[in-house]
């Protein structure tokens, strides 16, 4: 069965899926995205993913035109027409096609782009055995809380891990803390079992995922710190993993070339990714 996309009001083969070559998404990176997750045919924390897509539109001043409701359905169609039960739900919102111009159209439209892939984040098996991660210079734009489309800095950090035979890369600011990584959140656990990580601000994108197992773990008497860390400090931790919509909650074993721990999921990241897992089934 061939995938279906929704682009501006239409329903479409994927293959012939297209918007105009004068889109500011392509030529600009004027747009902003959102992705969810699809657990047993169901959009996951939608929401939140709605809150936080219309914050992004609000801090770049694209209107959109179309309501929650509409995009509600709008998403759940499409994930009914690619039949995914178990997957990802990407949408794209642009400020639309214009000649080409660095300011804003005199009359801006918008653009969405809404598409979905079957995915087994849940049972995959990065979750049970954990991932490498490296550290790197964290080089893109100041306002890292904007879930921007405009994502060649976070490419060249996830290519860099890649070739380093790693699953993702942590982002080391210019003030050596980690913020995050390059599409996820980034999590350690200290001596005294307590979590910890970077706090929401303009330095990092405030993840869905990281919010609802801030909750989660609160909820189940984990001790939580929403602070800063350093490479040398990650590495030196109990445990560490990291959390995305894509991937949940994922324990990570390796930082660089330093072992964590007993390079082995630890027990209080298992305890997280069990609670979390509970709470979106």
């Amino acid at each position: 069965m061939s995938r279906i996309a929704y682009v501006n009001g239409q329903f479409m083969t994927h293959d012939f899926a297209a918007t105009h070559i004068e889109d500011r998404a392509t030529q600009f990176g004027d747009g902003v995205y959102e992705v969810l997750a699809v657990v047993k045919g169901k959009l996951i924390d939608s929401e939140l993913h709605f809150d936080r897509l219309n914050r992004s539109l609000r801090e770049l001043e694209i209107e959109m035109a179309s309501s929650r409701a509409t995009l509600r359905l709008i998403l759940r169609e499409v994930v009914r027409l690619n039949r995914v039960t178990e997957g990802l739900c990407y949408l794209q919102v642009s400020r639309g096609t214009a000649p080409r111009n660095h300011t804003f159209p005199n009359k801006p439209s918008y653009s969405l782009i809404v598409t979905a892939r079957r995915s087994q984040p849940a049972t995959g098996k990065i979750g049970i055995e954990g991932v490498h991660v490296i550290t790197t210079a964290d080089q893109r734009w100041q306002r890292r809380d904007i879930k921007s489309v405009s994502l060649l800095p976070n490419v060249l950090a996830k290519q860099k891990a890649a070739e380093a035979g790693a699953f993702e890369a942590w982002l080391i600011h210019n003030d050596g803390i980690i913020t995050e990584g390059s599409h996820s959140n980034a999590w350690i656990v200290g001596d005294s079992g307590t979590v910890i990580t970077h706090p929401e601000s303009i330095d990092i994108l405030s993840g869905v995922t990281r919010n609802r197992v801030l909750r989660v773990a609160r909820s189940d008497g984990v001790e939580v710190v929403e602070r800063g860390f350093t490479a040398a400090e990650a590495k030196q931790a109990q445990e560490a993993f990291l959390t995305s919509t894509s991937s949940f909650v994922v324990p990570v074993t390796h930082i660089d070339d330093t072992v964590i721990g007993d390079g082995r999921p630890g027990p209080v990241t298992k305890r997280l990714r069990a609670l979390y897992l509970r709470t979106i089934s």
